[in-house]
């Protein structure tokens, strides 16, 4: 019963990775990258390129191997 629950956490916690790399981007990087300010420029990089593939990246493996049972229990 737990496995299965494991499972089905796996997917949520790749929707999450789509969720939280969205909010990102669209909420976090773009309004930076758009407001013409050179000091708004370095964090609109660093959140694009270092912090949404790291977070993204990580929960969605997470949720990956969540999902095809690695965390099962034997």
């Amino acid at each position: 019963m737990m496995n299965y629950i494991k499972r089905y956490l796996g997917i949520i916690w790749m929707l999450l990775a789509l969720v939280a790399g969205y909010y990102l981007l669209v909420s976090q990087a773009i309004p930076q990258f758009e407001s013409g300010k050179p000091d708004d420029l370095v964090p609109a990089i660093i959140y694009t390129f270092v912090l949404m593939p790291i977070i993204s990246g990580g929960l969605f493996v997470f949720g990956w191997y969540a999902w095809k049972g690695e965390y099962d229990e034997a």
